[in-house]
Parts: structure tokens; C-alpha cells; sequence
């Protein structure tokens, strides 16, 4: 590796760490010639599918892109960081594994709606309203009783649509004593 200061072509690894999710390896280094010190970062470099568009075009994967959907759909919800890298992780790792060299976008929508409905439930119907173009509030309420029925028992997440509320039955909290 050449040195960023003086252009050498030859450095010499001082340190070595591999990150805590093991995906990269940290290592110091420093020049043979002028003696500073850097560090590099090393990452397993793997081909990504081709995304076909829903209009037929063809672009490079972009993974800044879907953490920016994860981003918009999750935007003031109650999920960690961590949380959204692990989804965009698992879904980074369903598109390698597919084995495919070109996937349609509305496949890998579909790994995102799957990670979403694990992590947030509203999160999800924000995606699900984009993604699935929604014309009105019936096609809200079916995604949201779909989710509704599919929930397990003990689920941590709060219900999306208080019902009994909902029906009326139960008088709206004011503000007011």
C-alpha cells in the first residue's frame, strides 16, 4: 500500500483488529520511508446484483439508497442504529445470497418490507404505502388488519390501531381536566 503523505510504495502493518460484527479487519500502518502512520480499512468485496428498474432500466446496487429507505420509513420511531444496520445488513446478505447477477427492484422492496415488519410496524406501513402506491385509506386499513391478524402472541410492539377506540366505544383522552 503506498503511504498518503509521502507516495512510498511500501508500508508495513504495525496492528491488525477485526471489527465487533467481524466484517472488517482495522489495520495501522506505517511507512518504511517517512515513518508516519496511518490507518486502512479492509472489507470482503463481493458483486453486487444489477437492480432492474420497475421501467426496465438497469443501475449498480446502491446501499446508501436503502438506508435511506429504512431511514424515511423508521424517521422518529423507536429503532436503534443498530437496529436499521442489522436489517440493511440482512437484506444486503439476501441479495448475495440469491445468487443472482441482476435482481428487480420490487424483489428487494419485498427483503425490505420483510425487515421492516420485524422492526416497526409503522415503519412498515410507511414503506408499504410508497411502495405498493396506496390510492386511499381502505388500502391503509387492509395492509394495517393484515398486520393485525399475522401479529404473534406477546409481540412487543404496541397494536397499530387502537379498535375499541377506533369504534367509538371508548371516549378519546383530552388534554383537558
Amino acid at each position: 500500500m503506498h503511504c498518503p503523505f509521502c507516495q512510498h510504495h511500501d508500508t508495513r502493518v504495525i496492528d491488525s483488529r477485526v471489527s465487533e460484527d467481524g466484517a472488517t479487519i482495522r489495520r495501522r500502518r506505517e511507512c518504511e520511508a517517512c515513518g508516519e502512520r496511518f490507518s486502512t480499512l479492509e472489507t470482503i468485496e463481493l458483486k453486487m446484483p444489477v437492480v432492474i428498474k420497475s421501467t426496465g432500466n438497469r443501475e449498480a446496487f446502491d446501499a446508501r439508497k436503502l438506508r435511506t429507505s429504512f431511514d424515511r420509513a423508521l424517521q422518529k420511531r423507536p429503532v436503534s442504529e443498530e437496529q436499521i444496520e442489522a436489517a440493511v445488513r440482512a437484506v444486503v446478505h439476501q441479495l448475495r445470497m440469491c445468487g443472482e447477477r441482476e435482481v428487480p427492484s420490487i424483489r428487494i422492496g419485498e427483503f425490505v418490507m420483510a425487515e421492516l415488519r420485524k422492526l416497526d410496524h409503522v415503519g412498515y406501513v410507511r414503506f408499504a404505502s410508497v411502495y405498493r402506491s396506496f390510492e386511499d385509506v381502505a388500502d391503509f386499513r387492509e395492509e394495517i388488519e393484515k398486520l393485525e391478524r399475522d401479529l404473534p402472541v406477546g409481540s412487543e410492539q404496541l397494536p397499530l390501531l387502537d379498535l375499541e377506540r377506533a369504534a367509538g366505544r371508548v371516549p378519546e383522552k383530552t388534554g383537558k381536566r
